[in-house]
């Protein structure tokens, strides 16, 4: 990919070099197709037909240029032009023209010699050996209707006393049907009295908990995310003889499917100086009473004072099937300075996350929090689970609607912008501008020395000068 970036600033005004000429699966659709669909598109995982190698990508070419083209796949709900996050999945305007130019060429193989090989997808826990496993006490069987199913299972969490961890890990019993989970807390023993009234492992539930849990948005995983590890000296805290709430949303399947997750739980090294903890907009903070009438698109809008300095770890908008939109930001007391947070301009209730911000991001005390929502109650709107549309209320239920941002943070310490709460990337060899991307700059500053062949400060090879090879480097 840094190649054609390198190729089109620099011969861009070629039109030879604008044919699209020379794109072949294994040099240049495998790299995309391996690296932003695969995890999801293998045998065993959630996706409905598996891309591991020419065969299989060619049989659906037109199909993955069309959802692709259209935003649909991957599916990354976050707007990458507003803000950042940790495992962001979206294609490049660069690499969405490869893969039309691909289509377009009649989908040529190429050299097997070109492909990159698949990415090493591990199997068990990605982040190291648990200090202890929770896992569902039976399975649970996914009906094979083609219908969705949300089920809560309790799990006790056999701490006698608070337990401080640095990390929880989801590991899915069933991919196929595995679509996200998301990890609740309850200290109530509310959980465990709606277990027992469904004769089902665990029980229905599709907006939430059912109930207000302790904690509604503890952690929560979708398919190819890494677990989030809090840096040392930060983490979460279980209550003692807390129940551990683990709400699966099962996608539809032709056939019974039977599933039972586990979560690893990983306990803190050593201290913790700053607990996580989780801040809550919901229905009081917004500026109208949420009710929202039928055959309209409403919109609300929510504020919360920000009392002291913190730092934000990760945040999970969340409604329920008429959400349309959202935009969550930080406004300073003049309004002269705004921190984006997150935006998703189109909701989907099924792809719902927890998106984690690269490093920690500093709010000041004295700012103001901004939740913004848009609903479509409208007959129009092919999710609207009422025909014709009807009034919508806060609840749990399926037609009911919610209005919340789960943000979790620790107070703010000098240096906090600087911890990374990701993987670590490797510097771009061809960075030069040091922007950590490789882009028309580095090329236009590689094309200032082109030809050079003695003291050259940007080769790249090291053989000494700036040639072609350096642009293929």
């Amino acid at each position: 990919m840094r190649l054609r970036i390198f190729a089109i600033a620099i011969f861009g005004l070629h039109p030879f070099f604008l044919s699209g000429q020379g794109v072949t699966f294994h040099a240049d659709v495998a790299p995309i197709v391996f690296n932003h669909c695969t995890s999801c598109h293998r045998p065993g995982e959630i996706g409905p037909m598996p891309f591991t190698n020419y065969a299989e990508v060619a049989a659906y070419g037109e199909f993955i240029e069309y959802v692709t083209s259209i935003g649909y796949m991957p599916p990354w709900s976050p707007d990458e032009t507003y803000s950042h996050f940790v495992g962001e999945n979206v294609l490049t305007p660069s690499q969405l023209a490869t893969l039309s130019d691909w289509v377009e060429a009649g989908k040529p193989e190429g050299d097997p010699a070109d492909n990159p090989g698949l990415p090493d997808f591990p199997d068990g826990s990605q982040i190291g050996t648990p200090d202890h496993v929770l896992g569902m006490a039976e399975s649970y069987t996914h009906a094979g209707d083609m219908t969705e199913q949300y089920q809560v299972f309790v799990i006790p969490s056999g701490f006698a006393e608070a337990t401080s961890i640095r990390a929880l890990e989801v590991l899915p019993g069933n991919h196929n049907v595995a679509h996200h989970a998301i990890i609740g807390l309850d200290i109530s023993g509310t959980a465990s009295i709606l277990d027992a009234a469904d004769p089902a492992p665990g029980y229905e539930s599709f907006g939430g908990f059912g109930f207000n849990a302790e904690n509604s948005f503890f952690s929560a995983w979708v398919p190819g995310a890494l677990p989030v590890q809090y840096p040392p000296g930060i983490g979460r805290v279980i209550p003692a003889d807390a129940d551990v709430l683990l709400q699966m949303h099962y996608g539809p399947s032709a056939i019974d499917e039977s599933d039972q997750t586990e979560i690893n739980v990983f306990l803190s090294n050593e201290p913790i100086e700053r607990e996580v903890f989780t801040a809550i907009m919901g229905p009081q903070h917004l500026d109208a009473p949420f009710l929202i009438p039928p055959n309209q698109v409403s919109s609300f809008h929510g504020t919360m004072p920000v009392s002291a300095d913190v730092s934000l770890l990760s945040i999970a908008p969340h409604c329920h099937l008429i959400g349309s939109s959202w935009k969550v930001y930080a406004t300073s007391p003049n309004d002269q300075d705004t921190i984006p947070l997150i935006s998703i301009p189109s909701w989907d209730f099924n792809w719902q996350g927890y998106f984690t911000f690269p490093h920690l991001t500093k709010v000041p005390q004295g700012y103001t929090l901004h939740g913004e929502a848009t609903y479509d109650n409208t007959a129009g709107n092919p999710f609207n689970p009422s025909d014709p549309p009807q009034w919508v209320y806060f609840g749990e239920e399926t037609q009911d609607e919610m209005f919340f941002v789960f943000i979790d943070a620790v107070l703010y310490e000098d240096g906090d912008e600087q911890i990374a709460l990701g993987p670590q990337q490797l510097p771009c060899a061809g960075d030069l501008t040091g922007d950590n991307l490789v882009g028309v700059s580095d090329a236009l500053l590689l094309l200032s020395e082109f030809g050079c062949v003695v003291g050259c400060a940007l080769d790249l090879d090291g053989d000494s000068a700036v040639t072609v090879s350096d642009v293929l480097f």
